[in-house]
């Protein structure tokens, strides 16, 4: 009974008017999904898509006009529980009709931030670009300073440690000089024990020789003083 009363604003009847918001509802949704979805992809960048956003705010708009004109035309159905009905499904349709805007301003809010960021972002690099460009030279030359000092520190590095491998090698030299030094006395010790030897040899070879000559003669003089005294 209450489905067929007409809208004053021309709007159609109470059905009509409900299927219609409906779909509205659900391109709104929609819209607002993909806006969310761009704006998260494109986080980093604070991109905007002025398109989407005003048609959605539009369609909000619709669906606000269109629960006005629902709700003139529900108060007058006579029948309380058809009336309760429709009272219910208009302020659901209200209900997310100002929770899509809610959304929708928070976007803005966001966007509206992030523009005002690449704003600041862009004056601050401004002027460090003109204003801070001698500070950004005088730390060039800093920088430029401190890697000649560091180019300077390792090669002082690589000399010691030049240094210190060329003294590893004269000592090891030394230490071989000092164990051919030792091997050379050693065999002059040795040359020189064989030489006593040698010396001490030949002392007793002579002495022999003369114990031999001596027992020779000493018993040709006994033979020869035998042999006469048996005559």
């Amino acid at each position: 009974m209450a489905t067929v009363i007409d809208g004053a604003g021309g709007g159609g009847t109470l059905s009509e008017l409900y299927q219609n918001v409906r779909r509205v509802l659900l391109r709104t949704r929609d819209g607002m999904e993909r806006l969310e979805r761009l704006e998260s992809s494109t986080a980093g960048g604070g991109l905007d898509s002025p398109e989407l956003s005003d048609s959605i705010k539009r369609d909000i708009s619709q669906i606000q006009s269109l629960c006005v004109e629902m709700d003139r035309l529900w108060r007058p159905i006579v029948a309380k529980p058809q009336r309760d009905l429709w009272k219910r499904k208009v302020e659901q349709v209200a209900e997310e009709a100002e929770s899509l805007k809610e959304c929708l301003d928070r976007y803005f809010s966001r966007n509206q931030k992030r523009m005002m960021e690449v704003k600041e972002r862009a004056e601050l690099l401004g002027r460090a670009n003109g204003e801070n460009a001698h500070v950004l030279r005088i730390f060039d030359d800093e920088a430029q300073a401190m890697q000649s000092a560091r180019n300077s520190s390792r090669m002082l590095e690589e000399s010691l440690q030049t240094g210190i491998a060329i003294l590893s090698k004269y000592s090891e030299q030394r230490e071989r000089l000092k164990k051919v030094q030792r091997k050379a006395l050693d065999v002059l010790n040795t040359v020189g024990l064989s030489n006593s030897l040698l010396k001490l040899i030949e002392r007793r070879h002579r002495v022999d020789i003369w114990i031999k000559y001596a027992g020779m003669a000493i018993t040709l003089i006994i033979v020869i003083s035998v042999w006469r005294w048996t005559r």
